[in-house]
């Protein structure tokens, strides 16, 4: 489809092209399409699979020409990012990444879990994603209960708020995103915690009348 729309430029996110599971494959939108590759922007970082959030090293590779203009763009607008995080940040790409298979192992069982347990909860439907470390459920069978409040569960939004009063549980309501009725749960946590978490969950949709 982008083909037949050559002025249509491409930004692709590929932060957790690491993070997938199963027999997935990951493959960045110009590699997929090297036909689009003159007109596609790939951006990266090191905060999911290297686990460096807090050190916000990101990156990006596309034709020159736009990479001149946005070095221009950012020269002028933003400083930048500190020597020790850039050399953290080389460290990691080009060190041992022997590491990324296993953690990416420990995040499927995570999400399995995960996945398990959301759908065992009453109400709720959620699908198996292949990567990343976030479940994204469909609350639609829980519009139009009532929480143990009483009040109405109108909307995601409403149930994030009824189960964060009554289960002290903290989710992201799909309105955030453009797509209710869904919300979404993080699974980079401990197995204890996910397992206390959506127990709550369950517990919460269990409640609903």
């Amino acid at each position: 489809m982008l083909l037949g729309h050559p002025a249509v430029w491409i930004l692709t996110d590929d932060m957790y092209e690491h993070l997938v599971f199963g027999d997935f494959a990951f493959s960045t939108m110009a590699q997929a399409s090297p036909a689009l590759y003159e007109r596609t922007l790939t951006m990266n970082g090191v905060s999911k699979a290297y686990a460096m959030t807090g050190w916000r090293i990101g990156y990006a590779g596309g034709p020159k020409p736009l990479i001149d203009a946005m070095r221009t763009v950012m020269g002028q607008t933003t400083s930048n990012a500190a020597s020790i995080s850039q050399w953290a940040a080389v460290e990691a790409l080009n060190g041992p990444q022997d590491f990324i298979a296993p953690n990416a192992a420990l995040f499927e069982e995570r999400r399995d879990l995960v996945v398990s347990m959301l759908n065992q909860a009453a109400g709720l439907a959620c699908p198996t994603p292949r990567g990343a470390f976030y479940v994204f459920p469909s609350c639609e069978g829980a519009i139009g209960k009532h929480a143990p409040s009483g009040r109405l569960i109108a909307s995601d939004a409403d149930f994030a708020g009824e189960l964060l009063e009554a289960e002290g549980v903290s989710v992201v309501l799909g309105e955030a995103f453009g797509a209710s009725p869904f919300f979404r749960v993080s699974y980079a946590a401990s197995t204890a915690l996910l397992e206390e978490a959506c127990g709550r969950i369950q517990r919460f949709c269990g409640a609903l009348r």
